[in-house]
């Protein structure tokens, strides 16, 4: 093995130089999550994702008679009157296939909702992560982004003091980067599972904003203009960010293009949600590029200034948070990077894919 790149107190990111190349951390023997340290192997590449057909579980559970059921024990808390919830006494790792139908329906009618109380499903195998997100849909791999060895399918953040492989912030003046994820594949992600295993004792907090909030707060003819709109998203920066070497990533699969409507509609509850971010939608299809770019300017700044449609999680052991990555946008705040403070922030994604964008315009919509 070749010398170590960056050490911390706890984590080494060390490079085999063998037939393959491999970025991967290694912890100190008593880290007891180092077996979901983030890897980087250019050993084989995926193939392009294919299309399939996805059926929304919360979809399912509109035909039950009490869709709350799963509450019945809980502790519920709205963060906001319409946005975010938090939810404490249920026991995400025992939740059966109804009660996970049930989940999907309430998140999707509330964006975002923190379950606290989690060690159970945080401390569980990984292979338990997965099981529960195939519940939700096919699982996404990301392209290229580091993840456990033998798991694929689980995305990872980490950022210590010195190191991450997921961000680069010397060339910004602010750490928030709102997005919705991976929106450049065919059929993004929908129902998103995340939490952290590592965390620093104060900051790293996740702010999250609603796209339904945030177009109701539009003039009711600029949203029937942008809902004739599409906009292209795409992954080649990002691949070519992991390209650069900067942080260790590799492309596994080559970054895709993809045009989704600017307004998309929700296949469970019908409620329209704006569907752009600065991080990976490029321009608007048909329009100029002067035209494109005022439009996409005035939707991003909204969406970062609008307090009024975000809120903000705080994270504490044994969190475990879900959010409907079609109707919101988030981002993290990496504000615990101080001189000689050695935190760490490790976090897990479980990031089933949903259906393509349904455009505003489709006539074909569900009862809420």
């Amino acid at each position: 093995m070749s010398s170590t790149v960056t050490t911390t107190k706890a984590l080494q990111l060390v490079k085999d130089t063998g037939n393959e190349t491999v970025l991967s951390y290694q912890a100190a023997p008593e880290y007891r999550f180092s077996h979901l340290l983030p890897t980087f192997s250019q050993d084989g590449r995926y193939p392009p994702l294919e299309l399939f057909d996805h059926v929304d579980p919360g979809s399912r559970a509109l035909t039950h008679e009490n869709p709350n059921a799963f509450l019945a024990n809980a502790i519920v808390s709205d963060l906001t009157p319409r946005f975010g919830s938090e939810i404490r006494g249920v026991n995400l790792a025992t939740l059966n296939a109804e009660g996970r139908d049930q989940l999907a329906l309430y998140v999707a009618r509330r964006g975002v909702v923190t379950f606290r109380g989690q060690g159970g499903f945080i401390n569980a195998p990984a292979e338990r992560y997965l099981e529960w997100g195939r519940h939700f849909g096919r699982l996404h791999i990301h392209p290229t982004s580091g993840h456990p060895r033998e798991y694929p399918e689980l995305h990872l953040i980490y950022r210590d003091g010195f190191s991450t492989f997921n961000y680069e912030l010397d060339q910004n003046l602010t750490s928030t980067v709102w997005h919705s994820d991976v929106s450049y594949e065919a059929q993004p992600p929908g129902l998103t599972t995340f939490f952290l295993v590592d965390q620093p004792p104060t900051g790293g907090d996740t702010l999250f904003s609603s796209q339904v909030i945030t177009l109701k707060r539009l003039s009711p003819s600029f949203v029937a203009f942008l809902r004739t709109l599409k906009a292209l998203h795409s992954g080649v920066e990002q691949a070519n960010y992991s390209r650069s070497g900067k942080r260790g990533g590799v492309v596994r699969r080559e970054p895709v293009e993809n045009v989704h409507p600017l307004v998309r509609k929700h296949p469970v509850t019908g409620e329209e949600a704006l569907y752009v971010n600065r991080q990976f939608t490029r321009r608007i299809v048909g329009l100029k590029r002067e035209e494109s770019d005022a439009i996409l300017n005035l939707l991003y700044s909204h969406i970062e200034k609008s307090a009024d449609s975000q809120v903000r999680l705080k994270w504490e052991p044994g969190t475990v948070v879900i959010w409907d990555n079609r109707i919101t946008a988030h981002t993290a705040i990496l504000d615990f990077d101080l001189p000689n403070m050695n935190w760490v922030r490790h976090g897990v994604r479980i990031t089933p894919q949903a259906e393509q964008p349904i455009p505003a315009l489709d006539e074909g919509k569900p009862s809420p």
